[in-house]
């Protein structure tokens, strides 16, 4: 097998949303802690340690 082949079929992940310079900081959509984005940012934002624990549910298990 090639040494640089992948296990993932799976693209990589789209890069997160730059972080806020200071507050206001949107809320976690799991546990409701403070994020790192701010307020205006798009889509599901999550705090650092569900950010983590997601990667880790959906990551290659291969």
């Amino acid at each position: 097998m090639d040494e640089n082949a992948s296990y993932c079929p799976a693209p990589a992940p789209a890069a997160p949303a730059a972080q806020a310079d200071g507050p206001p900081y949107a809320d976690c959509l799991a546990c409701g802690r403070p994020t790192e984005y701010g307020v205006a940012t798009p889509g599901v934002v999550l705090c650092p340690v569900c950010e983590w624990q997601e990667a880790q549910r959906t990551a290659c298990s291969g």
